[in-house]
């Protein structure tokens, strides 16, 4: 009775086994049966503004239903591109993720078109404690005195002048693969000429403060800025306005003229009455 068992589990235990290998082989053979194409991915992680060579590229099989848009299919077409993003290893390498032909690398390459870029010099505060990071954004405000009117004291007054400015660069590093905050000299910012002006302006005219935003946070909110005396809730003197004076009748110094002097007769004559004057 136990050998009936034993040899009924065995049995049990080849299907079992046989049905596995069976299915594996099917599974792999379906495998084999889907369509690929070659594709460009990055051999090592590759730094915005870095000049592609084909030791820095390999390829891999893709599936050609999936393969994105702007793929390469040969390491030969991106000699000597430029990076404008960060490409970890074994991403593919798109087109939209490359620098227009010609472009001979560095920070200058991964400047969008129509912008600047221009560096301000920052410390452990103004810099955000060093979380202002390549590829972030922040506001710019300015802290100055405002330009004195009628001889009044010009008053003290933060504003922003400048919204959602992505940082390029801080220091001499451009790399976005780090979340370390780094607490730099200069900060570089990415204007349009328009901006720049401003942020020209601002700096020499007052002290720059940075101010962290969200990534995707890219409405703009208008102020008027805050002065010294709102800021503490005092209230700010109106100057009002006095009427102006009436001028004084010129006095006339000398001899009054002389005011001529009208007399009047009543006359009656045959009941009726008149009034003459002379």
């Amino acid at each position: 009775m136990r050998n009936i068992k034993a040899m009924g589990l065995l049995v049990l235990a080849l299907l079992t086994g046989l049905a596995a290998a069976v299915y594996a082989t099917g599974w792999v053979s379906r495998q084999g049966s889907i369509a690929s194409n070659k594709v460009v991915v990055a051999l090592v992680d590759i730094e915005l503004g870095s000049r592609i060579n084909a030791q820095m590229l390999s390829t891999v099989d893709w599936p050609s239903g999936s393969v994105p848009d702007g793929a390469f299919q040969e390491t030969k077409d991106l000699q000597d591109r430029v990076a404008k993003v960060g490409l970890l290893r074994g991403e593919a390498v798109l087109e939209g993720k490359l620098a227009p032909v010609g472009m001979l690398g560095g920070l200058s390459a991964v400047i969008a078109a129509g912008k600047r870029a221009m560096t301000v010099r920052v410390n452990d505060v103004v810099g955000v404690a060093g979380f202002a990071l390549p590829g972030n954004y922040v506001d710019v405000m300015v802290n100055a005195q405002q330009d004195r009117a009628r001889g009044d004291e010009g008053k003290q007054i933060s504003k922003t002048v400048l919204e959602h400015v992505l940082v390029l660069a801080v220091a001499q590093e451009a790399g976005r693969d780090d979340t370390k905050p780094k607490v730099v000299s200069a900060v570089t910012l990415e204007l349009s000429l328009e901006d720049s002006e401003k942020l020209d302006l601002a700096r020499s005219v007052g002290t720059l403060s940075l101010v962290l935003r969200n990534q995707i946070d890219k409405e703009k909110v208008a102020t008027a800025g805050i002065t010294k005396s709102q800021l503490f809730g005092e209230k700010e003197l109106v100057p009002v306005s006095m009427p102006a004076a009436t001028p004084a009748k010129p006095k006339v110094f000398g001899r009054p003229a002389t005011v001529p002097v009208v007399q009047c007769v009543e006359i009656i004559q045959n009941s009726a009455r008149s009034l003459n004057c002379f």
